[in-house]
């Protein structure tokens, strides 16, 4: 047996990301205050059951003249141990506690004074705009919540839980964990506030999902062709991007094709489509949305990891 040390990037200790990174302590920050924001400018004024412990806090604060922020907090306890057990332990604990008290402190803090600038106050009495614009808002600060590691505690961590076990979309999970919690509060706040949550509830999801994973600009086209290395040259001339292709059979015909994939900017789209009919008019093509390209003329996987946080290995050595 020969002992060979092979150079990889070596691995690092990483502080948990709220200590360490005032990156994402920046995005928690600005994350918990626009959550805050869509919670108190629409979703308070007009009773809008969102579901979750926010929801919840609503309704004890209708009936108990105690500040709404303090009672989110109180209950949360639960959760955060909750995510003690099946998250990230204390890591999960530090960035959540800080979370869920950076959401109280916003949300009494502007309970307090938006009243006070915003004259008149709500900004609009429509059940729907409100709605809307209570998603929107909450679903980007809560995405740049989850971006940065941490949850502002309640459902998200419920949420997240699912989403780890799972792989289930957040637009998803949401629903499934907050569902109950709003058919609750109809019979308190009544059927058509119900409604309204469920639907803030899905542009909650998609607005979370759009602020953790980004806008999507590359697509991914499948090809299946009879000229594989005409559209390859077509592909690295114009485009100057590479492809992948291999042969393959139809199930249909039983005849030999290619099939061709390569990722490309969004913006390039119409320009490789044009190609691959100029060269091949009857091909069959598939486009797909992807979120991410690393490496191969797109953003550098090194980088990535780097910008995003993520420990990397440095040397490694195996037994050969």
């Amino acid at each position: 047996m020969i002992l060979k040390r092979i150079r990889l990037p070596r691995r690092r200790f990483v502080w948990p990301a709220w200590r360490s990174s005032g990156k994402r302590l920046l995005t928690m920050i600005i994350g918990t205050f626009l959550a805050s924001l869509g919670y108190v400018l629409f979703q308070l004024p007009l009773h809008i059951s969102a579901g979750g412990l926010s929801g919840i806090a609503l309704i004890i604060n209708s009936y108990v003249d105690f500040p709404v922020g303090i009672i989110y907090w109180l209950l949360n306890i639960p959760m955060i141990a909750l995510g003690y057990f099946y998250l990230e332990r204390w890591a999960f604990v530090g960035r959540t506690l800080l979370g869920v008290t950076l959401m109280s402190f916003f949300i009494d803090l502007l309970n307090f004074w938006l009243p006070i600038w915003i004259n008149p106050f709500p900004l609009t009495d429509d059940l729907m705009l409100a709605t809307v614009f209570a998603g929107v808002i909450g679903g980007l600060g809560g995405g740049l919540i989850f971006r940065a590691g941490a949850t502002s505690g309640g459902t998200n961590v419920l949420a997240r839980v699912v989403q780890k076990y799972t792989g289930m979309p957040l637009s998803q999970v949401y629903f499934i964990t907050d569902g109950a919690i709003i058919a609750a509060m109809g019979l308190v706040f009544g059927w058509e506030n119900a409604l309204a949550g469920l639907v803030m509830l899905f542009i909650f999801g998609l607005a979370a999902d759009y602020a953790l994973e980004g806008a999507s600009n590359t697509r991914t086209l499948t090809i299946i062709t009879k000229n594989p290395r005409a559209i390859n040259s077509a592909v690295i001339s114009y485009l100057n991007k590479g492809i992948s292709f291999w042969e393959v059979v139809g199930g249909y015909t039983g005849e030999p094709r290619y099939m061709v994939m390569t990722t490309i900017y969004r913006s390039q789209l119409t320009d490789a489509l044009d190609l691959i009919s100029d060269i091949d008019p009857q091909a069959f093509v598939t486009v797909g949305i992807s979120h991410h390209a690393l490496g191969g003329g797109f953003m550098p996987l090194k980088k990535s990891l780097k910008r995003e946080g993520q420990p990397t290995l440095r040397s490694l050595d195996v037994v050969q």
